[in-house]
Formats: structure tokens, sequence, C-alpha cells
């Protein structure tokens, strides 16, 4: 084995170790909306307006369908934190991708090589 394709291997194995840290995660945008009520005398009418809110969605598509999911205040520190969770795995995938494309061909540079030498 080459020293870049033993160098590759070993980076591939730090990303696996890092992905096994993730527990939680989902996928998504946090957003934060101010609404308006229908009560006519409400100070969401008042000029300025104080609206409602803040509220708290998460919105994302998953399999070619969007959803969205209001959340509780209470549960916004571990709605965000599964976000960054997810944001983080899907890093590490790309990183994966990327190293495993690399060790592919150095792998198949090495294959060709050899059938080189074989056929001369």
């Amino acid at each position: 084995m080459k020293p870049n394709e033993e160098k590759l291997i070993r980076r591939i194995e730090k990303v696996k170790m890092r992905l096994h840290e993730i527990t939680d995660m989902r996928p998504g945008k946090l957003s934060q909306q101010y609404n308006v009520c229908g009560s006519p005398t409400c100070k969401c009418k008042a000029n300025p307006p104080q609206k409602h809110g803040p509220y708290y969605q998460i919105s994302f598509t998953r399999k070619g369908k969007s959803s969205s999911r209001f959340v509780k205040k209470e549960d916004l520190e571990l709605v965000r934190r599964q976000l960054r969770d997810y944001v983080r795995l899907r890093a590490l995938v790309d990183e994966w991708i990327d190293l495993g494309g690399e060790l592919a061909e150095l792998r198949l540079e090495a294959e060709r090589e050899t059938r080189s030498r074989s056929s001369a």
C-alpha cells in the first residue's frame, strides 16, 4: 500500500469515528415569526404594531416533501443542536465522499500500472 493510500484510509477512518459522535439530528432551517391576530383592539393592531411572538418554526424537505413544525421555546436549544448535528453529518459525509473518490482514483491508477507491467 502506498503512503498516499494509507493517509487517505486513515482520514476516512477519522471521519467514520466522528460520525459516531453524532446523536440526535434533524434537517431544516429554523425561523422566527411574529403574527397579527384577528382582534381589532389588540396591541398588534396599534400604531406602531406590537406583533405577537416570536414563534419558532422549523422547515425542511425530506424525500421530496416539504414540511414545517412549530417549535416550543423550551425546546429551542435541543432543536438547534439537532440542526447543527445534521449540518455536521452532511459535512462529514461530503468529506468521506471526497476522500473515497481520491482513494478510488489512486487504486485505479495502481491497477492500471499493474496491468501495464503485466502486459509488458
